[in-house]
């Protein structure tokens, strides 16, 4: 079994509803119950800033501060991780521009929050996910890099620094005269960065697929064919010094429809992923709500499981209204799987008896306005 990552405390100030927090925890599960409302899913989000990005809401970091707190918000956690112990210091307070995110490791500031990675891995599944197959491409996308960003930490990094080169390429574009050989430098660097991409999120799909093909027999999750679409479609195959080359020549090529429609029309940054029931064969936009939630259950599973397989860490597991649509069955099955795991999970509802099948696996705190007492 995979070494179990954990938070032993976590401390909040001023972030969203709690003016401050402190909590202690141990190796178990945390469920946290209460009115809608009372600040559970707050609480969750806070263990969301423990990994590199905006948080399981994409929130601006001045909508996080507390309503009438004098300066930002801060997270702290002590934390049993993949390098053993170690506190983690993060947020916004005492920051000089107030908005600036901070990181400390054991209380020496972090030249990146990819460092974050190092120690654990945050993975969830929220409510606002649920629209995950019906909604824009976009959503998906996102969706498919965090996976991927679990497993290779340097992924964000070439996300970003893809958008910034198609930002400058578009803005040049714009130009009466483009500089035809700074078009090219760009060129390259997104071909170079936007083939990494995609042939990481390649790699992604096939090693979800082979887990889902080994550990899908009776599971209560149905499992999900994943595929993308979009950007050189069926060509993943060649050597990647070849894609790159061609979509050097298909980002040349369109220069001028690009300059006409005022943005990119080529590339990883609009593919699509496409998911389907695996047992119905069907696309997952079609099925039923009840089918839908059950596929992006059995999806997040898959993927947890894979990041524990691969790291030798098992993540912690954000599941926020979990047992709210699903029969008793499936909600013991799920605590069942989610057990097995080997990780710590903090999953939230409105009714504790929705849990009673964790037992002693977990521990049980009541949130209302903006305290945690259990």
């Amino acid at each position: 079994m995979p070494h179990k990552v954990f938070l032993s405390r976590l401390k909040l100030t001023d972030f969203r509803n709690y003016a401050a927090l402190s909590l202690d925890l141990d190796e178990r599960h945390v469920v946290l119950t209460g009115d809608n409302g009372a600040g559970k899913t707050n609480l969750m989000e806070a263990v969301s800033f423990l990994t590199p990005g905006r948080g399981l809401r994409r929130a601006a970091h001045a909508d996080v501060s507390r309503v009438g707190a004098d300066g930002g918000f801060s997270v702290f956690a002590e934390l049993e991780g993949m390098e053993g112990s170690v506190e983690i210091g993060t947020g916004t307070l005492g920051s000089e521009d107030g908005q600036a995110r901070r990181l400390r490791l054991n209380g020496t500031p972090a030249k990146t929050v990819d460092e974050l990675l190092d120690h654990l891995r945050v993975l969830w599944l929220t409510p606002a996910m649920d629209g995950l197959f019906t909604g824009p491409s976009g959503d998906r996308r996102r969706f498919l890099d965090r996976l991927v960003l679990s497993l290779d930490p340097q992924h964000g990094r070439r996300a970003t620094d893809y958008e910034r080169a198609m930002r400058s390429r578009n803005k040049l574009l714009s130009e009466p005269r483009p500089d035809p050989s700074w078009l090219t430098g760009l060129e390259r660097q997104m071909a170079e960065l936007g083939i990494s991409m995609a042939l990481a999120r390649q790699e992604m799909l096939g090693l979800l697929a082979a887990l889902v093909e080994k550990n899908n027999e009776g599971s209560v999750f149905p499992a999900a064919d994943l595929a993308l679409s979009g950007f050189l479609d069926g060509q993943w195959h060649r050597p990647a010094f070849d894609l790159e080359e061609d979509y050097l020549v298909m980002l040349k090529e369109g220069r001028w429809r690009d300059a006409g429609a005022g943005r990119t029309l080529d590339g990883p940054h609009r593919s699509d992923l496409l998911i389907r029931h695996r047992a119905k064969d069907m696309e997952a936009a079609r099925c039923s709500t009840g089918e839908q939630k059950a596929l992006l259950v059995g999806l997040v599973l898959a993927h947890a499981r894979l990041v524990a397989n691969m790291t030798g860490h098992a993540p912690v597991l954000l599941l926020d209204e979990i047992a709210a649509h699903l029969d008793e069955g499936r909600r013991a099955a799920l605590f069942d799987l989610v057990d097995d795991l080997g990780g710590q999970s903090f999953m939230t509802g409105t009714d504790q008896s929705m849990f009673s099948a964790l037992g002693d696996r977990a521990r049980f705190f009541a949130v209302a306005n903006g305290t945690v007492s259990g």
